[in-house]
This record gives C-alpha cells, structure tokens and sequence, in this order.
C-alpha cells in the first residue's frame, strides 16, 4: 500500500471521527459530555458550551474533508497539524480541570498525536509534488478564437 493511499485512509479516519464526536456533543450534549473528561460537565445553561465544542468538531472535520475530496493534499497535512492543536488544548483543559490523566492522554493526547503524525506523513508525501492548485494555475491556456 501507498503511503498516499495510507495517509488518505488515515485522514479519512480522522474525518469520521470528529464529525461523530462533534454530531454527538450538538444532538446529545450531556450524555456525549462524560466521555471529554471533564469531572464537573457545565449543567443549566452552561451546557450550551457542549453544543458549541460539537459545532467547532463539525467545522474542523469539514476543513478536513474539503481539503481532501478536492486534492489540496499539502493543505490537507498542514490542516492536521494545526487542526491537532485543539485536541492539545481539549487534553490541556483536562488535565487543568482535575479530569482523569487516562482520558487526557488515552483520548485527547493521543488523538492529537495521531494527527500530527498523519499530518508529517502527507507533508512528507508531498513535500516534492505541486498540489491541486499550482498544477491548475501552470497548465496551458487554450488560445482565444477568432469570432
């Protein structure tokens, strides 16, 4: 198997992903809640925070996704990276919280890890290749015709 083809199914992996946490926290905020790892999940109207973590993995999952159907490969590995730094602050808010330190880094450290390595591997993959966009700039322009 391709290193392309290995990066696609991981990054494909880490799409579904996000987007089933991020679906869970905006349908069922309190029953998705226990799983973050916060001791104390925000009750009342605090729990309209829940929604708003689930509707940021829904837009994070979906960078993911548009950048991968359409090709921008390269901007793809440098979504993951950068994308990789909210799951670091979701273990960091853990861990600052009293959460239990299994699900900081069982759940949040090593998603993070995991992205950042999926992310390094597609940089590598196209670190000699121009993406999408640069081959559609450079390709030939048909000449206009006379009318």
């Amino acid at each position: 198997m391709s290193l392309k083809k290995i990066n696609t199914v991981l990054a494909a992996v880490f799409i579904l992903f996000i987007l089933w946490f991020g679906t869970g926290y905006i349908l069922s905020p309190e029953t998705t809640a226990a799983g973050f790892g916060l001791p104390n999940p925000p009750s009342g109207d605090g729990g309209g925070f829940l929604v708003v973590k689930g509707i940021r993995d829904v837009v994070l999952a979906l960078v993911l996704g548009i950048l991968l159907v359409t090709g921008h490969r390269r901007a793809l590995g440098w979504a993951l990276l950068v994308e990789a730094l909210a799951a670091y602050g979701d273990m960091t808010t853990v861990l600052a919280h009293g959460g239990p330190v299994a699900t900081a880094l069982g759940v949040h450290c090593l998603t993070a890890t995991l992205m950042v390595v999926n992310g390094l591997l597609i940089m590598r993959e196209t670190r000699n290749a121009p993406d999408a966009a640069a081959l559609a700039m450079s390709a030939p322009q048909p000449a206009p015709q006379p009318a």
